[in-house]
């Protein structure tokens, strides 16, 4: 036997004779309370020893329970007692009182230096300038808009990533888009639709249209033209997305339980009740590149000539390439691409997908820069970054990296209140955010935490503004690749950069014998399919890569 199976019968035998003993003899209620519990031990204690499924109440009666009430509570014991200010993921304590000090205007600086080892591999940094400059207010915009977009659309450098309502509730919802409204920047509906709560306050909106074709399906789950044209002619809807994957989980559908679909979401996404709601992993009209690109055309021109581009997280490079072969053969591109990365998001998922699947958004966007280089393509798309991102330097990288703007999620979501309990797929949300239940829900303040959410932006763009003009930039259009530096296993410093050399305008229309494996991608990459074999293999490009290569400006 176990201790505590010896303990057990102990406490059923001689400590409830003890128990019946002392109540006998004594006077008041505690004898009886005594007794009270050694009885309730006893019988919790026989059911656990002898029909519980579980070997671990089997082995450990009664007790067994404390260790499942404390691994309940494991999350909350590891973030608020143990984990220092710089080791917990997906966001630090350092990275999320950054977020809450910048979203209630207090000060967020730190005293007596960094908690960080500079020396760390890996570790990102920046050299600054002794010629400080100011970044003018012409600078801190960004057109977008191809030469096919007839409305183009002027972004903020920062905006609120894609979160549908379903996923989030409908105060976190109009928390957003309020806060979009005040911050001048953009709000991305996620693909669960544009819901009444989006469109309340009339903060700017990207209508992102995913696998479902929610919003815009008709009874067959068919694209229907008309619902379309009917929503994205509305003046607050700027620029549509197409959503091809996500980081969060690439690769992979998803399903809306027919029992948590309401009369409200089936209204919204255009879906019957009563049944599970399908998200497939291909979208239906995007099976091939060129079916992608006409239905950018398409959409483009039922919207009026708004601007339209597609979102995706990065996997074998050589299938954007046939993408980019496909944008040269037809001639039709998409205004931007928002590229996902590997660090997910706010989508729940399989945690093999989200472990193991897709390129780092770093990595992705420097690919997608380059490859639309050298197709000749880059100056009629813009490439927006959609990853992990809390602070201004994590925008810079980004921006650094080939960048135009940046989408952020879970951090405006920390804007809002978010104490990244990672409750988010069970809808017991601790702050009324990650939650359809009205009761949790409504205790979120729409007009207080939209202000939070303008705060965050104002002062992330502040601070990343200030952090151009002191690497002696006027203009976030100047940062390169070259002026991130990552320290190396050997604890020196090097550019970033990837596994590939970076191209020329154009290099790769001109039949050239790249470095690295351009050649072969660009050779493999096919327009009629997206599936290509993943064939080539990497290897260490920084061992060999030209020195004092200086990357193309974007």
């Amino acid at each position: 036997m176990t201790i505590m199976q010896k303990v057990y019968w102990i406490i059923a035998t001689f400590g409830n004779l003890l128990a019946i003993n002392y109540m006998l003899n004594s006077t008041g209620a505690f004898p009886s309370l005594v007794f009270t519990f050694t009885l309730i031990y006893t019988a919790v204690g026989y059911f656990d020893m002898y029909h519980s499924r579980h070997t671990l109440n089997r082995l450990y009666p009664v007790v067994a329970y404390l260790r499942y009430f404390l691994e309940s509570y494991r999350v909350e014991i590891q973030q608020y007692f143990i984990a220092n200010d710089t080791e917990e993921t997906p966001f630090n304590r350092e990275q999320r009182s950054l977020v809450y000090q910048r979203s209630k205007n207090v000060r967020d600086t730190i005293a007596f230096g960094t908690q960080r080892n500079l020396l760390e591999d890996n570790y990102l940094s920046l050299w600054q300038s002794l010629h400080p400059k100011e970044v003018h207010d012409s600078a801190k915009k960004v057109k977008i808009g191809g030469p096919d977009c007839t409305q183009p659309y002027q972004a903020s450098y920062f905006n609120i990533s894609a979160m549908s309502f379903g996923s989030l509730s409908s105060n976190a919802i109009e928390s957003l888009n309020l806060g979009a409204l005040k911050a001048g920047c953009y709000h991305n509906t996620g693909e669960g639709g544009v819901s009444p709560y989006h469109l309340k306050h009339q903060g700017d909106i990207v209508w992102q249209i995913g696998s479902g074709l929610f919003g815009c399906r008709d009874n067959s789950g068919n694209f229907n033209p008309d619902s379309f044209k009917a929503m994205a002619t509305r003046p607050q809807i700027k620029m549509i997305e197409i959503k091809l994957s996500q980081g969060a989980k690439p690769g992979h559908g998803g399903v809306l339980p027919a029992a948590k679909i309401t009369d409200e979401i089936a209204t919204i996404r255009q879906i019957p009740k009563g049944v599970d709601c399908v998200s497939p992993a291909v979208n239906p009209e995007c099976t091939t590149p060129k079916a992608l690109l006409n239905f950018v055309k398409t959409l483009r021109e039922l919207s009026g000539g708004k601007p339209v581009g597609f979102k995706l997280c990065l996997g074998n490079p050589v299938e954007f390439l046939g993408l980019c072969k496909a944008m040269i053969e037809t001639g039709i591109t998409p205004d931007f691409i928002t590229v996902d990365g590997a660090e997910g998001g706010t989508g729940a998922a399989p945690v093999e997908f989200t472990n193991r699947l897709g390129m780092m958004c770093l990595e992705a966007v420097y690919f997608v820069h380059n490859a639309l280089t050298g197709c000749g393509l880059r100056d009629k798309i813009k490439i927006i970054a959609s990853g992990k991102t809390a602070s201004s330097f994590d925008l810079l990288a980004k921006i650094a990296m080939g960048a135009d703007t940046v989408n952020a999620a879970r951090t405006m979501m920390l804007s809002l209140g978010c104490i990244q309990s990672r409750h988010c797929n069970t809808n017991l949300c601790p702050t009324g955010i990650a939650t359809q239940d009205p009761a949790r829900s409504k205790a979120l303040n729409v007009t207080t935490k939209s202000e939070r959410v303008k705060n965050y932006h104002h002062n992330t763009l502040k601070s990343f503004f200030e952090l151009v003009g002191s690497m002696g930039l006027d203009t976030p259009d100047k940062l390169q690749p070259q002026m991130l530096k990552r320290r190396t296993p050997y604890g020196l410093l090097m550019s970033v950069g990837s596994l590939i050399e970076p191209l020329k305008p154009n290099e790769l229309l001109n039949d050239n014998d790249i470095a690295g494996p351009w050649n072969d991608w660009w050779n493999m990459a096919q327009t009629n399919d997206f599936y290509s074999e993943d064939v080539y293999i990497l290897s260490p490009a920084e061992l060999s890569r030209p020195k004092n290569k200086v990357q193309q400006h974007h």
